[in-house]
């Protein structure tokens, strides 16, 4: 009997610590940053894109990032995206009436990382032809999960600045330089500890000033808004969920162990012993 209520209550401390680990994990469970219309409206989201690296529009995850453009033109945006997230980048663009074009056209939205290497996209379709009588196109492209840090060699993403660089790839002649409306939005997922590394970056990948030179030959620092950092500043540390079902693990041993000594351990009875003995 006793040795039955201590293998009882040890599987309840189990049972216990499982489910409470289970809770924290689901917490930090993926969850997709709120894009809805009420939080990425117009607030805080520039309206107008860059058009090169250097001079791209700096906006926040969650929120819309609009422009207003010409039908070939390069439109930049950057935002910034830290270690253990998937960024996925949504853009629509509105086209003018079908009486203004004359042919169909292909669109694609690229993104580049904090050393400007182009990141392939794992879901979504980053390139769209367009028939001449519609009148929007829409395209999407999510990246892979952000590492803290990588190998020289690999081509992995790594947290900083994210570039977005939107533009129509073919397009009758006639159809270039029409107007055009662009609206850019990004969504973050934290993927939790299954995707955290012993290790991270000294700095995330954010370009910092820029000196150049004027038409007049003067040379001229810029900053640059790919430093833009979160809103709630670079989180990547040494705390992730898997400290919690590494905990939770240990103590289940050892109350394992506990129940296991007290199964195999002899009894006074059988050794011929008086229990006060």
């Amino acid at each position: 009997m006793r040795f039955t209520g201590m293998f009882t209550g040890t599987l309840l401390a189990g049972v216990l610590l499982l489910g409470t680990a289970g809770g924290a994990a689901a917490d930090d469970a993926p969850s997709p940053s709120a894009t809805s219309s009420d939080t990425a409206g117009s607030a805080g989201g520039p309206t107008e894109a860059g058009t090169s690296f250097g001079t791209a529009a700096a906006f926040q995850p969650g929120r819309r990032a609009t422009a207003d453009g010409s039908t070939g033109d390069y439109l930049y945006w950057v935002f910034p995206v830290d270690a253990g997230q998937r960024a996925t980048v949504t853009a629509k663009v509105t086209l003018p009436g079908s009486t203004a074009r004359q042919g169909a056209a292909t669109w694609q939205v690229d993104v580049y990382d904090g050393l400007r290497r182009r990141q392939p996209c794992v879901q979504g379709a980053q390139t769209r032809a367009i028939a001449p009588g519609a009148g929007t196109v829409e395209l999407r492209c999510t990246l892979r999960t952000v590492r803290a840090w990588a190998e020289p060699w690999a081509n992995d993403p790594l947290p900083g600045s994210y570039y977005v660089r939107l533009t129509v790839l073919n397009a009758p002649q006639s159809d270039l330089g029409l107007p055009v409306r662009a609206e850019i939005e990004a969504a973050t997922t934290d993927m939790g500890g299954a995707h955290a590394v012993g290790g991270r970056l000294a700095a995330p990948l954010t370009p910092g000033a820029t000196t150049s030179k004027d038409e007049a030959g003067v040379s001229v620092s810029r900053t640059s808004p790919a430093g833009a950092e979160p809103e709630d500043g670079w989180s990547s540390g040494w705390w992730t969920d898997r400290w919690i079902w590494t905990a939770a693990g240990g103590v289940i041993c050892a109350l394992a162990g506990i129940a296991g000594y007290s199964l195999a351990r002899p009894s006074r009875r059988r050794a011929g012993l008086p229990p006060g003995a």
